[in-house]
């Protein structure tokens, strides 16, 4: 069982190392702090918070148009959006370890490292975009930066996907992408790091309706994630304050959810103004306006920026459905996300006509769900195994298969068990996961 000592957190990180989820980067190195690769069950978990996301506000929706913009853009789009001279943190560092932390990150008028006690250097400025270059010379004109958001790929296309697809306002683009951050202060497992992903839309609207939709997005973003398995008690939305908002916002709210009693930032949702089509516009010399099909009216539309982080979706859902009870560890994910939906077990793994039968129930499944094959220890610790990963149903195929190809299928959250026709395995499981 779980150290009782250790936070949640912890115990989750330790989890998600130990049964493949989330491994340290660059760990045979010695490690490259705060960056993280997702192993074989966590990349599934990924992938099925974003197919979620993309089938809800995507796939489901007529007024939300695909994006996939490039990780590499011309470094012009960075002046007109302000990252260049906006996208700053003030930073200071200890004299004594030489760590460095964000001022707004420390108690207000810290004078000591937190680490060692040291004394702070004088605070500076810091820009956390990546830098690079563009070819073999590296100069001025050939700079470039890693993007540090998805969202000016989408302002850039504004104009591509209006003369393409016609919409209406209101209308949105959306776009899941890598975004990268040269942060200074870091930690809490993949809640912050230097690279993630973000799902993000731009949702282009009339000036004079902005707060009807900023209301009815904060409604949607909040849904979903509960609808995901997030619990609605750990949650609650925060508004920036004055001094917090970005160049770009004249009201941001954060989403925030409680990591072992601390409160930190899940989603965002911004106001953006029409600050971004009509920079864009200027730098660029085109004109971005847009021109309504009836009254022939040209202007900028405004923006309302849902922004959800796909890294810290998974590490919110994981704090939500990891549970322990007196005998086992349980991860309590809903099924359509769960990595494994079903596992495939013989009962014994030395008799060769159960292991025949179960393989081929393994083979017939895994061609409809994600199925695992588990054939090591006895069954009860194969329960466990599956448990703590999440995987809603394992079935078992016992002497009895052998006789009327029933099976055992046993459900991970009540622990129930129930014989099951073979021939009625994938309408069982097909339906409990619409």
């Amino acid at each position: 069982m779980t150290n009782k000592n250790q936070s949640k957190l912890a115990k989750i990180a330790s989890l998600c190392k130990r049964r493949g989820f989330v491994f340290p980067g660059s760990e045979i190195y010695g490690g490259l702090a705060n960056t993280f690769d997702y192993g074989p069950l966590g990349v599934e978990l990924l992938r099925n918070i974003k197919a979620h996301w993309w089938q809800t506000f995507v796939r489901r929706r007529a007024d939300i148009f695909g994006l996939d913009g490039g990780i590499i853009l011309n470094a012009r789009v960075w002046e007109a959006s302000g990252h260049t001279t906006g996208f700053i943190d003030v930073i200071v560092e200890c004299k004594k370890c030489h760590k460095r932390f964000r001022v707004d990150h420390l108690p207000q008028g810290a004078k000591e490292c937190p680490e060692c006690g040291g004394e702070f250097t004088r605070p500076r400025k810091f820009n956390t975009m990546f830098k690079t270059f563009i070819g073999p010379v590296e100069n001025e004109a050939s700079v470039a930066y890693l993007r540090p958001e998805t969202a000016q790929a989408i302002f850039i296309n504004f104009q591509n996907v209006v003369n393409v697809f016609r919409p209406r306002l209101p209308f949105g683009i959306a776009q899941i992408g890598k975004a990268f951050r040269n942060e200074i202060t870091l930690g809490k497992f993949i809640f912050r790091t230097l690279e993630f992903e973000q799902m993000e839309i731009e949702y282009f609207i009339r000036q004079e309706e902005w707060k009807e939709h900023f209301e009815e997005w904060k409604r949607l973003m909040e849904g979903w994630i509960v609808g995901l398995g997030a619990k609605q008690d750990l949650l609650r939305w925060r508004a920036h304050t004055k001094e917090e908002l970005s160049h770009y916002s004249k009201r941001t709210e954060d989403l925030e959810f409680n990591f072992d009693g601390e409160f930190k930032e899940l989603y965002g949702l911004a106001y953006r103004t029409d600050f971004d089509l009509s920079n864009h516009s200027r730098y660029s010399g085109k004109d971005l306006r847009y021109q309504d099909p009836v009254t022939g009216e040209k202007f900028f539309p405004h923006v309302v920026e849902p922004s959800f982080g796909v890294n810290r979706t998974l590490l919110a859902i994981l704090f939500s459905a990891y549970e322990e009870e007196e005998e086992r560890v349980v991860l309590r994910l809903k099924p359509q996300i769960a990595p494994y939906k079903v596992a495939v077990f013989p009962l014994l793994a030395n008799k060769e006509e159960l292991v025949q039968k179960a393989r081929a129930l393994y083979d017939q499944l895994k061609l409809k769900f994600m199925t695992a094959w588990d054939s090591i220890g006895n069954i009860g610790k194969r329960y466990r195994r599956q448990d703590e990963i999440g995987t809603p149903w394992c079935v078992t195929v016992d002497f009895q298969t052998l006789e009327d190809d029933t099976v055992t299928v046993r459900d991970r959250d009540t622990m129930k068990q129930e014989r099951i026709a073979i021939e009625e395995l994938e309408a069982y499981f097909g339906e409990k996961l619409e």
